[in-house]
């Protein structure tokens, strides 16, 4: 009798391969790195230059960061 999952001349079993499945699609996956790049540059558009009343820093930083959550 020929033990199953055996290689001829092989001492160690071969077990089958597993699948990877993921919680969410690869789809899933680059939106949520581009919301997060998107945050990121929101903040650093509020860290922005020395000039405290710029309209960046004001209305377009906190909008990149508000559109994403």
């Amino acid at each position: 009798m020929q033990k199953p999952n055996m290689k001829k001349g092989a001492d160690k079993v071969v077990a089958p391969k597993a699948e990877v499945s993921f919680v969410f699609g690869k789809k899933n996956y680059m939106l949520m790195i581009l919301g997060l790049a998107l945050i990121a540059l929101g903040f650093t558009l509020m860290a922005g230059s020395e000039d405290i009343f710029s309209s960046t820093k004001l209305t377009v930083a906190p909008i990149l960061v508000l559109l994403k959550k």
